[in-house]
């Protein structure tokens, strides 16, 4: 029952082999034990693992040739984060990878646009991105305000923003502008979050110097979000199929009363539920991966529906694969946590599975 991620006939023979490559290299860096090293505190890991992310050109995923990127879509995205979360890579890849890159693009024109994506391709441009909409799931919304080109207020649970250079900041009315990290009138406070391998960040701005990268655009904010969120849906299925190979590897291997556990139909019933609710998960990831570059309001609804369903699935998956493994699922030891973790905490960023229904539902005026 065992299956490997991403090798189904829907893919072309470069994407496969671009996942795959992706995950022989995670495997080889990331032990258990490493992950483990980072959780309790190793923040030096987190750099060396960017590095090697920056190297692997997933920094320049997104950006065009032209620019240093290699000019890869949404698709190639989803299937890099579905490998980062199957190995529970404590890399920020979400805010600077992807949503970082599309807000450069779809906002920023000119030198402007090519200088910084120049630099998040090189990663030069480590970007944390700030959401103020209160769909986007981050508390403290709609206490930013700024005036000419200095921004104050506060937001809290910002992901990836350990380590950033710059934070991308878009305002509830469409607008997005840089603010350099550390720079006089911008304080981040770093915490540890249910997921020990990707901290939070609360940022407090006082009148802090601002660069907006273009005008007010609510379309170009929406599609950002959505590839956020697609972005955290694929990494979810990667840590819940990761969740599921172990239950079945367990199952095939641990005797109880003298039988393999995998053999008694409840264990069966079990896997079999839980493959059939996730299959279908990455041609949803796949099909929102596709979809990035249709309608606005397509881009914003299929994320939105891609991300809760995922979210759903994954989390049960999480629960009935630590069940597989009895007692010492509950347990350090085989470090299934971090990954039931990793699902918990994708399920709540940029928007909880109720509330990107909720915007889903708005969006197609049904509610």
């Amino acid at each position: 029952m065992t299956m490997e991620m991403g090798l189904t006939h829907e893919l072309t023979q470069e994407q496969m082999m671009f996942q795959e490559s992706l995950q022989r290299v995670l495997r080889k860096s990331l032990p258990v034990d490493a992950i483990r090293r980072f959780a309790d505190g190793d923040a030096t890991f987190n750099q060396t693992l960017w590095d090697q992310g920056v190297e692997l050109g997933l920094s320049g995923l997104l950006v065009p040739e032209e620019h240093g990127g290699t000019g890869l879509g949404m698709l190639e995205a989803a299937l890099a984060a579905e490998a980062l979360g199957n190995a529970a890579a404590p890399m920020p890849f979400a805010g600077p990878c992807v949503m970082a890159p599309q807000a450069v693009r779809l906002y920023a024109q000119g030198e402007t646009q090519a200088h910084w994506l120049r630099q998040i391709a090189t990663g030069d441009a480590r970007i944390a991105v700030v959401f103020t909409s209160r769909l986007s799931g981050q508390t403290g919304n709609g206490l930013l305000e700024a005036q000419g080109e200095r921004l104050s207020g506060g937001v809290a649970s910002v992901m990836d923003c350990a380590g950033a250079t710059h934070i991308l900041t878009v305002l509830g009315d469409g607008r997005a502008g840089l603010v350099e990290a550390g720079t006089e009138g911008c304080i981040a406070t770093s915490r540890r979050s249910l997921d020990r391998t990707r901290p939070l960040t609360d940022l407090r701005f006082d009148k802090a110097r601002i660069q907006w990268l273009g005008n007010a655009n609510p379309e170009a904010a929406g599609r950002v979000l959505a590839a956020g969120r697609l972005a955290l849906a694929a990494d979810s299925l990667g840590a819940a199929q990761n969740m599921f190979d172990k239950a079945v590897a367990y199952a095939g291997e641990r005797e109880q009363f003298g039988r393999i556990i995998g053999s008694y139909q409840g264990v069966k019933y079990m896997c079999a539920d839980m493959v059939t609710a996730l299959e279908p998960c990455r041609a949803m990831v796949w099909h929102g991966g596709n979809a990035q570059e249709g309608d606005a309001l397509d881009v914003q609804v299929t994320s939105c529906h891609v991300k809760a369903h995922v979210s759903d699935v994954a989390r049960m998956v999480a629960r009935v694969a630590t069940e597989v493994h009895g007692g010492i699922g509950f347990t350090d030891l085989l470090g299934l946590h971090y990954w039931l973790r990793r699902i918990s905490f994708n399920r709540q960023v940029l928007g909880s599975a109720e509330m990107c229904r909720l915007q889903a539902a708005r969006l197609q005026e049904f509610a």
